[in-house]
């Protein structure tokens, strides 16, 4: 199953950053928040990545094309061009990166991806959050459902979209993205989507939380998964900052050794 990223948008609020870099690549623990993500997925054993990318594009592709090369000792032959890898670190990874423009929206982002989604369920989430969110589990439970997507559920502050579920949170019945005021289970992002979900988008214009999430709400087609541990996204220079400690202290998202 592959794993879409939204890594196009401009990060306005974290724009002490994001002048020079896409809001993904910003880093925490001298890793791009990116990286951190895609971790978290190959830890489930998913290591197919499809890189939704739109604003600074090409500062996600220079990155992962010399990712070997600055992670690993070499010795290059100038002559032949033959490198030879000395103590290597990579990763067992497979990572397309699209620029799907930049001032597509989040759900015509997902469409431009369409022709490499289409051959099944895919993960998507965003480019800006980690949470210890047992992937695994969250997959089971979308395959069982029948779904056409389900998102994961977690518990934040008002400044975020609240949900409501039904009485066994298994499906939501009203989806309300930014500009709540009440706090309560909102959208972390984890989805799983069936390839149906393509048909609920219109063109670049349209945002992925608000017509395709409503109409699957209508359909009774949004499932929703719900994690009650860690999560937290980097919307502000101050989230940075809090993951900052947080990964210096013992990140509760890193399930991996290196």
């Amino acid at each position: 199953m592959k794993v879409a990223i939204f890594a196009g948008g401009f990060g306005t609020r974290l724009s002490e950053e994001t002048s020079v870099r896409p809001k993904p690549m910003v880093e925490v623990g001298n890793r791009p928040i990116i990286w951190h993500i895609m971790k978290m997925y190959a830890q489930h054993g998913f290591n197919e990545f499809v890189v939704l990318g739109g604003y600074k594009v090409d500062y996600i592709r220079d990155y992962f094309l010399n990712y070997r090369g600055k992670r690993s000792d070499y010795t290059i032959d100038l002559d032949t061009g033959e490198v030879q890898w000395h103590d290597e670190l990579s990763e067992n990874w497979k990572i397309t990166v699209l620029d799907t423009g930049g001032d597509t929206m989040t759900g015509g982002r997902l469409k431009r991806a369409r022709k490499y989604l289409s051959d099944g369920p895919f993960c998507l989430t965003y480019g800006d959050g980690v949470s210890d969110v047992d992937i695994t589990a969250l997959v089971r439970q979308h395959r069982e459902s029948k779904k056409w997507c389900t998102l994961t559920a977690v518990t934040q502050p008002g400044r975020y979209g609240a949900l409501r579920l039904n009485d066994q949170r298994t499906e939501v019945e009203a989806f309300r993205e930014k500009g709540a005021k009440d706090g309560g289970l909102i959208n972390g992002g984890f989805f799983v989507c069936e390839p149906e979900v393509f048909e609920l988008i219109d063109d670049d214009n349209t945002v992925w939380e608000n017509e395709p999430m409503d109409r699957l709400v209508e359909r009774g087609m949004l499932g929703s998964y719900h994690h009650d541990g860690f999560w937290q996204s980097m919307d502000s220079l101050r989230d940075k900052v809090v993951l900052e400690e947080i990964w210096s202290t013992g990140a509760p998202w890193k399930t991996w050794n290196d």
